[in-house]
């Protein structure tokens, strides 16, 4: 069996894994990448010759720098199955259709205003790329074994996500398990990671590999943020990933305000994703941590927002009062005309709940800029900005390296990936440190034969 590295190597996005035996080829993760201009120009290139003759693709999750390639390679061709949890078919059912949107949206808007170098601007998929590509997911129960040509495959639910889970591979008397995106153990929202099966290698995230969350009660955190702008009577607007942070900012607003903790402001969601996300997030129960009554509530605590126009005239009310609006890192999406109108105006708060990955908006924000660039147009950020840390849906180090610990038996070597350089660095060196296991950082296109004779 051999494993090559096409993305997520040395940066946050874009994981693809090529696993092979003989004829039959694997590909587990599917993603887009994300953050600076480099980056998102290699969406642009096809796959078609690297990626021909797939067996199967199978998700670790829905989040698009892990799932969002998948309309251009059906576009290039591509017409076997995708193998995923239930969970997360449902979600990727809202979150590729959406991103299509987005894209023939921002390609629109580029040639109305002409802010784009390129005549006409394109989108880089559509909504009907992404409609097609669904026709192909066939979901796989969790905590079983599947056979999909010579590899036996089994999903482990790793916290962070709905449906997420680790992809455990095994072909040619050689196992391999990639563990996508791990949850914290203390999640407002998630189950904690289960622990892993024995494997002969791992390819492991780290996202979080170089720092550790605040010691810091999410719900305290934010209700003061909440106190903050109701006193200045203004907007907090928080962009809000509308696929799990969303939620876990809804479940909180409502625990917040059942016990009288806040004052009752008016919030709203305005992410028609987000309303949809919570739908799912209703029918699969048993892949969160919630109890039937806080399951209820999150299609109760706000006003869902739907059309555009009802969005406009939200952009028109004044506070105070709380939007939740995609998207988390303010690239697309009905958030950045509210930034437009909110930001100006120091009364207001602007939210931020997770990791900015370099080279988007919120980054920019969150760091300090006095402007930023929307729509073609820069825009002043006078509105106090915040950072909550503790929301963060990824494990830090610390809980990273005690959850692989609790494996029965140590991997032969791990691959650490899906970080920025230093996150991945530091990853290394804490497994290395603490669990005395050998580690590899592959760059992209790096091949290894399994095992490594």
């Amino acid at each position: 069996m051999r494993l090559t590295f096409l993305g997520g190597t040395e940066t946050v996005t874009g994981s693809k894994y090529l696993l092979e035996s003989g004829k039959h080829r694997l590909l587990v993760d599917c993603g887009l990448f994300q953050g600076v201009k480099s980056l998102r120009r290699r969406n642009w290139e096809s796959l078609s010759a690297t990626l021909g003759g797939l067996d199967a693709i199978v998700l670790t999750h829905a989040h698009l720098d892990h799932s969002g390639y998948l309309p251009l390679l059906h576009r290039q061709g591509y017409r076997g199955p995708i193998h995923c949890s239930a969970a997360t078919a449902a979600l990727c059912g809202i979150l590729l259709p959406d991103a299509g949107y987005l894209q023939e949206e921002e390609a629109r808007l580029a040639n109305r205003l002409g802010y784009s170098r390129h005549h006409p601007a394109e989108p880089l998929f559509t909504r009907a790329d992404a409609m097609n590509c669904l026709e192909r997911f066939k979901p796989l129960a969790t905590g079983k074994t599947h056979r999909i040509g010579p590899f036996e495959v089994r999903l482990t639910p790793v916290g962070h996500l709905l449906g997420a889970c680790a992809v455990r591979v095994t072909c040619d008397g050689h196992t391999v398990t990639f563990s996508g995106d791990v949850g914290r153990p203390d999640d407002p929202l998630m189950a904690p990671p289960e622990v892993l099966e024995p494997t002969d290698d791992l390819v492991v995230e780290s996202t979080y590999g170089d720092r550790r969350h605040p010691d810091e009660d999410p719900q305290q955190a934010l209700a003061a943020v909440v106190d903050d702008v109701a006193r200045a009577g203004g907007v907090l607007l928080i962009p809000a990933f509308a696929v799990g942070r969303a939620q876990a900012l809804l479940h909180l607003l409502h625990e917040l305000r059942r016990t009288k903790a806040i004052p009752a402001l008016p919030i709203y969601v305005d992410s028609p994703m987000a309303t949809r996300a919570t739908a799912v997030f209703q029918a699969y129960p048993e892949t969160h941590r919630l109890d039937a009554a806080q399951t209820r509530a999150l299609g109760e605590i706000a006003t869902f927002v739907e059309g555009p126009e009802e969005s406009m005239a939200l952009a028109g009310k004044v506070g105070p009062m709380i939007i939740l609006s995609a998207s988390g890192m303010a690239t697309g999406g009905r958030v950045l005309h509210h930034l437009k109108v909110f930001a100006r105006e120091t009364c207001n708060t602007l939210l931020f709940t997770g990791f900015q990955a370099p080279g988007t908006r919120g980054d920019a924000i969150v760091n300090g800029a006095d402007a930023v660039k929307i729509h073609g147009h820069m825009v002043p950020i006078r509105a106090k900005v915040r950072q909550l840390h503790c929301l963060s849906a990824h494990a830090d180090h610390v809980q990273m390296t005690d959850w692989l610990g609790r494996m029965s038996k140590p991997p032969t070597r791990v691959f650490v990936t899906h970080g920025e350089t230093h996150a991945r660095a530091a990853m290394a060196a804490h497994i290395e440190e603490s669990l005395g296991w050998p580690v590899l950082r592959p760059a992209e296109g790096d091949r290894y034969r399994l095992p490594d004779d």
